[in-house]
């Protein structure tokens, strides 16, 4: 679904020489471009979409009828949990969109964030929110590679930008995260991925709304993290925004004609349709994978994303 190459670019790994398995080379085509402007190239016109928060990445339904702000602001806590943050935790935010989960991280965790990205409009966009919600204290968002960032981190966090990576750079991209992570530090992918076999990427979509993106299967993901060495602690699976993103599209509809033309205003609301179908019907889905240095550097258990308020504090899970 969300496929676009470039935003590594948000990362700008180099392919590490690996070879996308026979019939996936469409997947994962780092010299095109696109043909139309995709969502995440739309900029400020989002508006229409999204939530207020401006997030596109699916998020965590407790029931299939929910609200989306209600719906997005439970995934920033799900989120949030899973990362065991406590006040002063060092965060890095890798391709962090327009900044939500990084101010939500330091406002309600206490956290300190760093996001990063490639995207200039973003980055202004972010920077501006930061400074408006008074957390230029707590959160800094640079225009920066991941390949560039310098120190360790006690967590880091990728949501909605494995897709456009490509498969050729998935062990370079999880050498990163283990280099920056610190020993006892504990990292969050949230990415669409492939319940089924590998396969090419739909060429309607291809064409239209995600050149070069790759929606990866599970085991090529957990290749990739074995050979990082890092310990995949915990791996979970969600969906459903796309029935969201969809109505309103059409509740917006007089918007959404003012800024684009027929053409695109047609393609668009057929892809978040057929979209929702391939997530209800088909082999596509959302994993949250959980990803650390050592064994032990989060409890052994989930007890702790049920806690009724707040997050649990971070136990070593031999203490």
């Amino acid at each position: 679904m969300h496929r676009q190459t470039g935003v590594l670019a948000a990362t700008r790994v180099e392919a590490a020489g690996r070879a996308a398995p026979a019939g996936t080379e469409q997947r994962g085509n780092p010299g095109a471009t696109p043909r139309r402007p995709s969502l995440r190239s739309l900029g400020r016109p989002l508006r229409p979409f999204l939530d207020d928060d401006r997030q596109y990445s699916c998020a965590h339904f407790r029931t299939q009828n929910a609200k989306l702000e209600q719906v997005q602001a439970v995934k920033k806590n799900h989120i949030a949990r899973k990362l065991l943050l406590e006040p002063g935790t060092h965060v890095l935010d890798i391709g962090r969109g327009w900044g939500g989960t990084a101010l939500t991280l330091a406002r309600d965790q206490g956290a300190q964030v760093l996001g990063i990205t490639l995207s200039t409009e973003q980055h202004a966009v972010a920077t501006e929110r930061a400074a408006r919600q008074g957390l230029a204290d707590r959160v800094e968002f640079q225009p920066c590679d991941c390949r560039d960032v310098e120190g360790t981190f006690d967590r880091i966090l990728s949501v909605g930008m494995f897709e456009h990576l490509g498969l050729a750079n998935y062990e370079t991209y999880f050498r990163v995260i283990r280099d920056r992570l610190s020993p006892d530090g504990v990292a969050f992918l949230h990415t669409i991925g492939w319940t089924a076999p590998p396969d090419a990427t739909n060429p309607w979509i291809a064409k239209y709304n995600f050149p070069g993106g790759y929606i990866p299967t599970l085991s090529e993901i957990a290749k990739a993290v074995e050979t990082a060495t890092l310990w995949p602690t915990d791996v979970e699976y969600c969906a459903y925004e796309l029935r969201h993103w969809f109505n309103r599209c059409r509740e917006n509809e007089a918007t959404v004609w003012s800024l684009y033309d027929d053409g695109f205003v047609r393609m668009w609301g057929f892809y978040l349709a057929a979209c929702e179908q391939t997530f209800r019907h088909g082999a596509q889905g959302v994993y949250q994978i959980h990803l650390s240095r050592s064994i032990d550097a989060a409890p052994l258990t989930r007890d702790y994303l049920w806690a009724e308020t707040g997050s649990a504090p971070m136990h070593r899970a031999a203490e």
